[in-house]
């Protein structure tokens, strides 16, 4: 008589893991719907949530109440992944080098980029159809994300274009500031410009019939990083590597598979921030529209999705320290020592020099996938 056949072994339960999505579901995030609906995620043992700000963790702070910083601030998504309640998230890559260069008495980590969402830059500075050129910016009102280096970047593209870079940075709050800027002129709380995506906000004007003035970073000299970035914990690099592994590659499948399929990716997107996000009504078509205009920057020459190169995170440090950008100060509505108001920061209250060669750029970023 043969030998009983012993029972298969339990499968190991899905490794869990979040992305902290800035702010709600759009295009920039379509790759990673994807790899969820195909089952990329599933398929390599991982269980992946998708955070919207719609989702309670946003709500609460993650600060402690004795905590200065605690007052009028609230969760982000790179604060998210800071306190170990999020995995990933999205940021720009000055908020990477924002990041890596905060002052010694902040208790965060600092975050490491490991994927580019796009290999070429999809954002620009967005403007009333009578603002021609960046130097017509002077005196006028941008809606701010309220961010260490934004407001100076503008400020130095201004200048570039032969203004003086002296205009007014309006906080307002994040999810309103594209609408300060469709407002009509003169409304209360309107604006002139704003900073977005062009695969998304402009391709919602366009759908509107808005005019808009759009000024690239790029033509203005100003090298600009890969945009958006997706962050981690150095932490978690370090505790789950084969974890972190297994997403990138599913995560690239599914991007992948957006710049292939672009109208298949829109559906999936709006299936995906339906069913996962309490913000999550998009409207069809323009995610169609969107993932259309968005494509063609995803992947690399070699047809990879997410890899870095050290030089294009040179070139943007290079830019940043020849501007005099790269200084010690972090903003603060609060003030204090090490901190500084958006206007103060414009303004060259910004602290002490942070010397270009002490910022390794090979640290800012993981690769090894």
């Amino acid at each position: 008589m043969s030998s009983p056949t012993p029972p298969s072994p339990t499968p190991p339960p899905p490794t869990p893991l979040s992305i902290a999505l800035d702010w709600t579901p759009n295009t920039n995030h379509a790759g990673f719907f994807a790899a969820k609906a195909l089952g990329f995620y599933s398929a390599r043992g991982l269980d992946v949530s998708l955070l919207s700000v719609s989702d309670p963790i946003y709500q609460a702070s993650y600060l402690p109440p004795s905590d200065e910083r605690a007052a009028g601030e609230y969760n982000t998504p790179c604060g998210l992944v800071a306190s170990g309640r999020a995995h990933f998230a999205l940021n720009s890559p000055e908020g990477v080098i924002n990041w890596n260069t905060r002052p010694a008495s902040d208790p965060r980590p600092p975050l490491t980029a490991v994927a580019a969402v796009c290999q070429a830059n999809t954002s620009a500075i967005a403007c009333r159809p009578e603002i021609q050129r960046p130097r017509d910016l002077d005196g006028k009102r941008y809606a701010s994300y309220a961010a260490r280096f934004e407001g100076r970047i503008v400020q130095r593209m201004i200048r570039a274009d032969g203004g003086e870079g002296e205009y007014e940075e309006v906080v307002a709050p994040m999810l309103g500031l594209w609408n300060t800027v469709l407002s009509p002129a003169g409304e209360p709380g309107a604006t002139d410009a704003t900073w977005i995506f062009t695969c998304w906000e402009g391709v919602e004007a366009e759908m509107k019939g808005e005019r808009l003035s759009l000024f690239r970073l790029e033509d203005y000299g100003i090298p600009y990083g890969y945009a958006p970035c997706l962050v981690a914990n150095p932490a978690l690099l370090a505790a789950e590597p084969d974890a972190v592994r297994r997403f990138l590659e599913a995560s690239a499948e599914g991007w992948e598979y957006c710049a292939k399929h672009p109208t298949e990716a829109a559906r999936m997107l709006v299936e995906g921030a339906r069913a996962e996000c309490a913000d999550g009504s998009l409207d069809p078509r323009m995610c169609e529209l969107s993932m259309e205009k968005l494509a063609p920057s995803l992947l690399a020459a070699d047809g990879r999705w997410g890899r870095m190169e050290k030089g294009r995170w040179d070139a943007y440090l290079d830019w940043l320290a020849g501007a005099g950008l790269l200084t010690t100060y972090v903003n603060s509505r609060a003030g204090g020592e090490g901190k500084a108001t958006l206007d103060e920061l414009r303004r060259g209250q910004s602290g002490e020099t942070i010397k270009r060669e002490d910022i390794d750029a090979a640290k800012l970023f993981f690769s090894d996938w």
